[in-house]
Protein backbone atom coordinates (compact mmCIF):
# COMPACT_ATOMS: atom_id res chain seq x y z
CA UNK A 1 0.00 0.00 0.00
CA UNK A 2 3.12 2.41 0.87
CA UNK A 3 4.39 1.84 -2.66
CA UNK A 4 0.99 2.64 -4.30
CA UNK A 5 0.70 5.67 -2.53
CA UNK A 6 4.27 6.92 -3.66
CA UNK A 7 2.97 6.15 -7.06
CA UNK A 8 0.01 8.32 -6.75
CA UNK A 9 2.31 10.94 -5.25
CA UNK A 10 4.37 11.38 -7.79
CA UNK A 11 2.04 11.22 -10.49
CA UNK A 12 0.44 14.08 -8.80
CA UNK A 13 4.06 15.76 -8.24
CA UNK A 14 4.67 15.08 -12.02
CA UNK A 15 1.50 16.15 -13.23
CA UNK A 16 1.10 19.46 -11.66
CA UNK A 17 4.31 20.09 -12.32
CA UNK A 18 3.90 20.13 -16.31
CA UNK A 19 0.55 21.84 -15.86
CA UNK A 20 2.09 24.54 -13.97
CA UNK A 21 4.72 24.99 -17.17
CA UNK A 22 2.14 24.72 -19.68
CA UNK A 23 -0.59 27.54 -17.79
CA UNK A 24 2.95 29.92 -17.32
CA UNK A 25 3.75 29.58 -20.57
CA UNK A 26 0.47 30.60 -21.69
CA UNK A 27 0.65 33.08 -19.65
CA UNK A 28 3.53 34.61 -20.63
CA UNK A 29 1.92 33.91 -24.67
CA UNK A 30 -1.12 36.01 -23.60
CA UNK A 31 0.86 38.98 -22.44
CA UNK A 32 3.47 39.10 -25.51
CA UNK A 33 0.93 38.22 -27.83
CA UNK A 34 -0.09 40.90 -30.82
CA UNK A 35 -2.80 38.90 -32.22
CA UNK A 36 -6.04 37.73 -30.17
CA UNK A 37 -6.56 34.72 -32.50
CA UNK A 38 -3.29 33.84 -33.13
CA UNK A 39 -2.83 30.06 -33.78
CA UNK A 40 0.02 29.47 -30.51
CA UNK A 41 -2.75 31.18 -27.84
CA UNK A 42 -4.97 28.81 -29.46
CA UNK A 43 -3.36 25.98 -28.71
CA UNK A 44 -2.66 27.44 -25.26
CA UNK A 45 -6.12 28.15 -24.14
CA UNK A 46 -7.20 24.57 -25.42
CA UNK A 47 -4.41 22.65 -23.65
CA UNK A 48 -4.86 24.63 -20.43
CA UNK A 49 -8.78 25.36 -20.69
CA UNK A 50 -9.28 22.00 -18.34
CA UNK A 51 -7.17 23.40 -15.75
CA UNK A 52 -8.95 27.08 -15.16
CA UNK A 53 -12.13 25.84 -15.70
CA UNK A 54 -12.89 24.95 -12.15
CA UNK A 55 -10.96 28.14 -10.56
CA UNK A 56 -13.66 29.99 -13.37
CA UNK A 57 -16.45 28.07 -11.46
CA UNK A 58 -15.30 29.07 -7.88
CA UNK A 59 -15.05 32.72 -9.01
CA UNK A 60 -17.24 35.47 -9.34
CA UNK A 61 -18.82 36.13 -12.94
CA UNK A 62 -16.83 38.51 -14.41
CA UNK A 63 -13.59 38.09 -12.93
CA UNK A 64 -10.73 38.80 -15.46
CA UNK A 65 -9.04 35.66 -17.13
CA UNK A 66 -5.76 36.69 -16.34
CA UNK A 67 -6.69 36.95 -12.68
CA UNK A 68 -8.27 33.51 -13.18
CA UNK A 69 -5.14 32.20 -14.81
CA UNK A 70 -2.83 33.64 -11.29
CA UNK A 71 -5.35 31.91 -9.03
CA UNK A 72 -4.80 28.59 -11.19
CA UNK A 73 -1.16 28.65 -11.35
CA UNK A 74 -1.13 29.38 -7.53
CA UNK A 75 -3.14 26.38 -6.85
CA UNK A 76 -1.12 24.13 -9.34
CA UNK A 77 2.20 25.31 -7.68
CA UNK A 78 0.21 24.70 -4.27
CA UNK A 79 -0.04 21.44 -5.36
CA UNK A 80 3.39 20.55 -6.64
CA UNK A 81 5.13 21.27 -3.59
CA UNK A 82 2.34 19.65 -1.36
CA UNK A 83 3.23 16.32 -3.12
CA UNK A 84 6.75 17.08 -3.05
CA UNK A 85 6.56 17.34 0.52
CA UNK A 86 4.65 14.81 0.85
CA UNK A 87 7.12 12.29 -1.47
CA UNK A 88 9.91 13.70 0.65
CA UNK A 89 8.28 12.62 3.76
CA UNK A 90 8.27 8.84 2.27
CA UNK A 91 11.18 8.61 1.37
CA UNK A 92 10.29 9.17 -2.62
CA UNK A 93 11.93 12.55 -3.51
CA UNK A 94 14.62 14.03 -1.34
CA UNK A 95 14.03 18.18 -0.66
CA UNK A 96 16.60 20.61 -0.44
Amino acid sequence: MHELIRRCLLLVWFLSYMAAIYLALHMLVARLSRAPDGRLLWFFSVITSPLTRPVRAAMPTGTPERRIRVITLLVLMAVWLGARALLGRLGGVEIR
